[in-house]
């Protein structure tokens, strides 16, 4: 027994858009942010089973007042019913515009970033409903990332878009 986003990253990796990555960092900026970082077999969760939580890590310090009670957090500038609740359209209409593209990239880069840093995993998988917004999202994303990461580093960028939707819940069990 589990919870959906450690057998959600488990279904992703097995049978959706990580495999054959030997490590990963599951995004999902639905309504509320799951992130998990595994391999084929386990989820790392750390020594008290917060690892890979970034939710809160703030991108933004004069951002909007966030429910955890800070500013700017990730999830606060970056998941789906945020968006919506700011900006009065539904994420997916937010994300076929470019001009937003171009300002909410810089947001998602700066969680990825410090993922990538932090955990160096071989993959990063974005799911939920922005990762319907294929090119339109990603070509941008990491074109971002790619500024802002350390010119030094050789951490890998692989950033794609989650293959199993919402069936990665389901399928992550099954291991």
């Amino acid at each position: 027994m589990d919870n959906d986003a450690n057998v959600g990253a488990l279904g992703e990796a097995l049978y959706g858009a990580g495999r054959g990555a030997d490590s990963l960092f599951i995004y999902d900026a639905v309504d509320r942010h799951w992130r998990r970082n595994c391999n084929e077999r386990e989820i790392y969760r750390g020594a008290d089973s917060y690892a890979g939580e970034i939710g809160h890590l703030n991108v933004e310090p004069e951002g909007p007042d966030c429910l955890c009670g800070s500013r700017g957090c990730y999830e606060r500038m970056c998941c789906g019913l945020w968006l919506e609740r700011d900006h009065g359209k539904p994420a997916m209409e937010l994300l076929s515009d470019p001009g937003f593209v171009e300002k909410y990239v810089v947001y998602l880069a700066r969680g990825l970033k410090a993922a990538l840093m932090l955990l160096n995993p071989a993959r990063i998988v974005i799911g939920g409903g922005i990762s319907k917004a294929g090119d339109a999202l990603f070509v941008p994303l990491r074109a971002e990332l790619g500024r802002q990461m350390t010119a030094w580093s050789r951490a890998r960028r692989d950033v794609v878009p989650a293959a199993l939707g919402d069936d990665s819940v389901l399928l992550g069990p099954r291991r």
